[in-house]
């Protein structure tokens, strides 16, 4: 049965038999209910015309994974980074960000070509005693994902508004009803949304660095890679933190399933293209997540770093620091609204991805608000409690840890991914080239490894 089929209700659907593949392809199960049922397909494409609108139709899922590059958390560790290191540490968000192109034109791949998200793919391949750890790690990395969410959102209402951290991060289990409003207008109400928040971010940043004045050579060279950041533990440490900020496990399981809202049709001609024009999307809007991330940590650099002030994690310190160091009451403004943008923007995708997890693992439908509200409080208790026991100091080293967290949780969900895009069993004629698996498998080897020399290190002492 195609994913973009007419759907079987459940008593008609074929027995499951673990031991083979039922639909002559190597998946073990059949395809189910389509990934985000209710916005499948839902937005028209381009069948004909030029190019320029043909991926017109396709731009939009790209900027909502790519808000998942520039999220609060990622905030924390490039302003600690840039900071304590000045611009050593944007080669490693060069490098999360070419990683993370190489993964999401495999989601892409994946979401398109099997018409299965991530999550569906580990439940149609993997036995249960294996896509339950693997579900579980999943539900981990998203509620790593909102609690810097919550933290960042709650930070942003504090310095914009002046409202006290423990009521903001309370605050913020309200924002439920902004995905309903946008969900109940379509989901290009949605991407439009996003799209909008992320030009005021890059907007106020823009702003900010035009008053930073940076050494841009200094900044050109630290996009040059260097030993230093593997033997130096500390840097080792910030450096997996911006790895885990910038490649973030609910984006590869996000992506497979936006794809799947556009109506690119059924044939391997309309699919072939879809994937292209998807990956172009994605590509696209994660050259804008490397802008405004190298934009946080250069404006560290370049304000912080320069005159001597190395130990600058948390995001109120950054905004109290701005006016001085600049001379200007508009940069911290500026850092408050993109930080409130990036908040909300985050919210809509750990919302998205949450129910794609679910519903792909468990075949669990729920309804949206409830599933939102469950991980909004799994995410908000542990911020009230942090506030409230160790005070606002502690939220910037909380952030650091939720994306180091998000790192490790990392392999789980991007060698199930690599295994399945180079299958040719499972893929048929949208298996990826070799090349591009050859690239995944070095991005997953390189990821594992920092994994494993961080864990050794703390282990070791």
């Amino acid at each position: 049965m195609d994913a973009r089929s007419r759907i079987l209700p459940p008593d008609s659907q074929p027995e499951v038999v673990p031991s083979r593949a039922l639909d002559g392809s190597g998946w073990h199960s059949p395809r189910g209910e389509p990934s985000l049922a209710g916005m499948f397909a839902s937005v028209k494409t381009a069948k004909q015309g030029p190019f320029w609108r043909k991926l017109l139709a396709f731009l939009g899922p790209g900027y909502l994974v790519a808000v998942g590059y520039m999220d609060p958390g990622n905030w924390a560790t490039s302003l600690a980074g840039g900071s304590k290191f000045g611009y050593a540490l944007l080669s490693i968000a060069m490098l999360s960000n070419l990683m993370a192109i190489v993964l999401q034109s495999l989601c892409t791949r994946l979401g398109v070509g099997a018409g299965r998200d991530l999550a569906q793919a580990c439940r149609d391949s993997f036995p249960r005693f294996v896509s339950l750890p693997l579900w579980l790690s999943a539900e981990i990395a998203i509620t790593a994902t909102d609690l810097a969410e919550v933290i960042g959102t709650a930070i942003g209402l504090n310095l914009l508004f002046h409202i006290p951290l423990e009521i903001g991060v309370l605050i913020t289990a309200a924002d439920v009803f902004l995905i309903l409003a946008l969900q109940a207008f379509g989901f290009r109400w949605i991407e439009a949304f996003v799209v909008a928040m992320l030009g005021v971010i890059a907007a106020c940043f823009a702003v900010q660095i035009a008053l930073a004045d940076p050494d841009w050579g200094a900044v050109l060279r630290g996009f040059a890679p260097t030993t230093d950041i593997l033997a130096n533990r500390e840097m080792l440490y910030l450096a997996l933190g911006i790895l885990g900020a910038t490649v973030m496990p609910h984006n590869l399981y996000l992506h497979s399933g936006l794809v799947q809202t556009r109506g690119y049709g059924d044939s391997v001609e309309e699919k072939r293209e879809a994937i292209k024009l998807a990956t172009i999307d994605s590509s696209i809007a994660l050259c804008l997540a490397l802008v405004i991330n190298a934009s946080i940590l250069i404006l560290a650099a370049a304000t912080f770093h320069r005159v001597g002030k190395v130990d600058v994690a948390e995001l109120d310190q950054a905004h109290a620091f701005l006016a001085p160091l600049l001379g200007s009451t508009l940069a911290p403004t500026l850092f408050a609204i993109a930080l409130l943008c990036c908040g909300l923007n985050s919210t809509i995708t750990a919302t998205l991805s949450g129910q794609i997890v679910m519903e792909g693992f468990l075949n669990l439908r729920i309804a949206p608000w409830l599933r939102r509200m469950v991980t909004r409080m799994i995410a908000i208790v542990p911020a009230v409690v942090v506030t409230i026991w160790a005070g606002e100091k502690a939220t910037g080293q909380l952030l650091i840890l939720s994306q180091v967290v998000l790192s490790l949780q990392l392999p789980f969900a991007v060698v199930p991914l690599v295994m399945f895009t180079a299958s040719r069993a499972k893929m048929g004629p949208f298996t990826a080239p070799r090349w591009l698996t050859v690239l995944a498998i070095v991005t997953a080897a390189v990821i594992i490894a920092l994994n494993a020399k961080l864990v050794w290190d703390y282990v070791s002492g």
